[in-house]
Parts: C-alpha cells; sequence; structure tokens
C-alpha cells in the first residue's frame, strides 16, 4: 500500500512524458491548421510566419514549458533545456513554413 503511494506521489510531481508528447501533438496540430487558410489567402511567407507565431502561441508555450520540464527532471540544466526546448519548437517551425513556402510557388 505504501509503495503505491509512493509511486502515486512520485507520477504526480514529476513531468510526463505524456506533457511532451501532448504538448508537440497540439503545437504541431495547431501548425498545421494554418497552412490552408493561409495558401487561400495567399499569404506572404512572412505574414504566415507571423501568423502562426499569433495563433499557436499558447501551444508553443505549453510544449516549451513541458520540455523544459522533462529536460530538468531528466537532469539537464536549465540553460540546456531551454535550448532544447528551442530547437524542437524551431525544427517544427521550419517545417511547416518549408511546406508552405513549397506549397505557395506558382505552378
Amino acid at each position: 500500500m505504501f509503495v503505491a503511494a509512493s509511486l502515486m506521489m512520485m507520477l504526480a510531481t514529476t513531468p510526463s512524458a505524456d506533457a511532451v508528447g501532448m504538448g508537440r501533438k497540439d503545437f504541431s496540430k495547431c501548425l498545421g491548421a494554418q497552412t490552408q487558410p493561409s495558401l487561400d489567402k495567399k499569404l506572404p511567407l512572412g505574414e504566415f510566419q507571423s501568423a502562426l507565431k499569433r495563433t499557436c502561441a499558447d501551444k508553443e508555450a505549453a510544449f516549451r514549458a513541458a520540455i523544459i520540464a522533462q529536460d530538468k527532471a531528466d537532469g539537464m540544466s536549465d540553460k540546456d533545456a531551454q535550448a532544447d526546448a528551442d530547437d524542437q519548437i524551431a525544427e517544427y517551425v521550419d517545417k511547416i513554413t518549408s511546406e508552405y513556402e513549397e506549397s505557395s510557388r506558382p505552378r
């Protein structure tokens, strides 16, 4: 009984990998949802990037916080955890930006 209670308390106090996974999923979904409407409006790349930042800011913040919490729980320094979060977020933004750029080129 005490072991189960201790385990439950540990799980409640340590960041969950599920938080990172859900943050990643929600952020990615938000980014992807902006593509077609922006293509329909023929937004220039810079405006598309601004729209991503504005529209997905809350999802980005949640994803960033989950990454940092997990990294720090794994023993990473705050500086390294911040850098990891920056890198992961940049990868998603770069990917969707590249896809947008490719899709918006005249055929």
